[in-house]
């Protein structure tokens, strides 16, 4: 399956049924009266997280979605049925943009999260509803309210909880492969990983994490040389960041100012993340030359900042950096825990109408419709 983690896509909700004006005209019936019933509502656009997904790829092809529209009322007081709703079906971790891929509408962050993200149009009412004591044959209905439409942007942030960033050819797919399931396409030239890979890691026998291995980055990434850094936003919702360095360049020190660079120009947090740098391939090195460039590396990183020798391909110092990278990851969870001992579901951006999107006709009024976006249970 490949690998899809932005697109852009057109939606609409179902507009509103019209309202029915008819008059109850039967034998015997001298006073029959108005009896038009209702328009159905309008389908509703809705988003649903799932567990089992882990790209956008089904919204390549297929970018238009519309709700079925409410149908109109009928005589005897009949209220039209309500249009069908368009679920769509996306990864967790999948944000909605607005047309210009710049605000965040709503975040799907949990398994089975349910969005209501455009709602449909109410059915406007038939005569029946108008008849009151002084105006008895009223001969008003109303059309539907209709549905609202929208240009937005998917995009996918996959859930991990540690990030492998680093160079090309720094090791990262290998160390993937190691330690987890993962078979991601490993071979002696950059660029090999093309698109985020997860893997899930297991530690002290019954804890495990997810890592994502990213695609290499190159000095001036962040002006779209190599691959650009288009895919550290998988990075932005991970706990710690692991930063492999390839130890047998000549100049390792350097080699991590680079990615430290990438990473600061990027933003959103990224460079402020907890960071444990790991020396790759030590396997390579003779003890005496594997020392002094940890020594090198330690003066670039400063004060704070781990950095352990390992070697993705014999395995030496992979316990020790898979225990410090689980130990930050435990860190922030009990540092989350002890801000919101018990976390309430966290709001959805872009509840409420968003500025970027007009208010829906008669909003306000009789018949008005709901929030832009409302969160369902």
């Amino acid at each position: 399956m490949k690998f899809l983690d932005q697109c852009k896509i057109y939606l609409k909700s179902g507009d509103g049924g019209r309202g029915a004006m008819s008059f109850r005209r039967e034998k015997f019936i001298e006073f029959g009266g108005p009896d038009g019933g209702d328009g159905g509502k309008g389908g509703d656009i809705v988003f649903v997280a799932a567990e089992n997904l882990n790209t956008l790829i089904d919204y390549r092809y297929h970018q238009h979605f519309r709700a079925q529209n409410g149908r109109g009322g009928a005589g005897r007081q009949k209220t039209g049925a309500a249009g069908r709703d368009t679920v769509l079906r996306v990864p967790v971790g999948t944000q909605i943009m607005d047309e210009h891929n710049e605000q965040v509408l709503a975040d799907l962050t949990r398994p089975d999260q349910r969005v209501v993200f455009l709602r449909g149009g109410d059915g406007g009412f038939g005569n029946l509803h108008y008849k009151t004591s002084t105006n008895q044959a009223p001969r008003r209905a109303d059309p539907g309210w209709p549905g609202r439409e929208a240009w937005v942007w998917l995009r996918l942030k996959l859930i991990a909880d540690a990030g492998l960033v680093g160079l090309p050819n720094a090791g990262k797919s290998t160390l993937l492969a190691r330690v987890s399931r993962a078979q991601p396409k490993i071979a002696d030239y950059p660029f090999t990983t093309l698109v985020p890979q997860l893997g899930v890691v297991a530690v002290h026998e019954e804890e495990e994490f997810v890592l994502a291995d990213l695609p290499g980055l190159i000095e001036g990434a962040h002006e779209g040389a190599g691959i650009g850094t288009r895919f550290l936003g998988h990075v932005e919702r991970c706990a710690v960041i692991l930063h492999l360095i390839d130890g047998t360049v000549d100049d390792v020190a350097a080699a991590y100012r680079t990615i430290r660079g990438e990473l600061a120009a990027y933003g959103h947090g990224l460079a402020d993340k907890r960071e444990i740098v790991g020396l790759n391939k030590t396997d390579a090195l003779d003890p005496t030359a594997a020392q002094a460039k940890l020594r090198q590396l330690r003066r670039a990183t400063g004060r704070g900042v781990e950095v352990l020798p390992l070697s993705g391909v014999s395995g030496a110092g992979v316990p020790e950096v898979l225990d410090a990278v689980f130990t930050a990851i435990t860190a922030q969870r009990d540092q989350i825990e002890a801000l919101c001992p018990h976390p309430d579901p966290p709001p959805l951006a872009g509840e409420g109408t968003p500025s970027s999107l007009p208010p829906q006709a008669g909003e306000g009024g009789v018949g008005a419709a709901a929030a832009f976006a409302e969160k369902v249970e």
